[in-house]
């Protein structure tokens, strides 16, 4: 079953490619559905794919297929006979393979809007950011019910090595405490902010990239303040 905006998505691309032939763009998706970021339509997009009602086609710009509509966009629809081997027959949601579980529990959870504090450093620290600059929608299931979460941009690459690009966006979990070798935001001296590996050397903090070409930064206990850990990371690709 979709939900209201991905049935809209749907039928409206479905109109466009009817009328010009051509996908619309992401910017004229985002104003049809009157959403206020394009990354709502990535996640659409992304959600249409995985049910099967959508594709992306390889190496062309503005690509996408309808691949089926829903039953119920079809007004007065009746079932024919059609041969066994026909494999562009729309058969509506009826007699569907059964998914991969994962894409089962994304259908029963929203996503849910973070606050987008903007770009931290995976790189030399910068500025401590405070101030939200937008939402951005996560799977319900990458977050604690218990526990505050918010969203940072990742600026930099010192932690490649640990599958962090640049312009990925990363999940905190908000907590004062971490286990060691816990991926953190790290506030040092109350001013900057940083994404890092968490170490503890005796009665010092090392704040550990995971990228060789960057050194393991050491600061003394008081400096450091951890202001959340890693508990998701989302990665668009265009």
């Amino acid at each position: 079953m979709l939900t209201k905006k991905q049935h809209q998505l749907l039928l409206f691309i479905h109109q466009r490619l009817e009328d010009d032939g051509v996908s619309p763009s992401f910017e004229e998706m985002k104003a049809a559905l009157d959403l206020k970021s394009k990354s709502g339509i990535h996640r659409l997009i992304t959600a249409l794919e995985e049910r099967g009602f959508l594709r992306r086609l390889p190496h062309r710009a503005r690509a996408l297929e309808v691949v089926r509509l829903p039953g119920d966009s079809v007004p007065d629809a009746r079932p024919t006979p059609v041969p066994v081997d026909a494999e562009n027959v729309i058969r509506g949601s009826f007699g569907a393979p059964p998914r991969p579980q994962a894409v089962v529990m994304a259908e029963a959870a929203e996503a849910v809007d973070l606050p987008l504090y903007g770009k931290i450093a995976a790189g030399a620290p910068i500025e401590a950011l405070r101030d939200p600059e937008g939402q951005t929608g996560v799977p319900a299931s990458m977050l604690n019910p218990k526990r505050r979460h918010y969203a940072l941009s990742i600026d930099g690459d010192s932690m490649i090595d640990a599958g962090i690009f640049d312009g990925d966006v990363v999940v905190i979990e908000e907590c004062e405490t971490a286990n060691d070798g816990e991926i953190v935001v790290a506030l040092v001296d109350d001013e900057e902010a940083t994404l890092k590996r968490l170490r503890r050397r005796g009665s010092s903090v090392a704040l550990e990239a995971a990228n060789p070409e960057y050194e393991t930064r050491i600061f003394g206990p008081d400096r450091v303040k951890v202001q959340g850990r890693l508990v998701g990371l989302i990665r668009q690709y265009h």
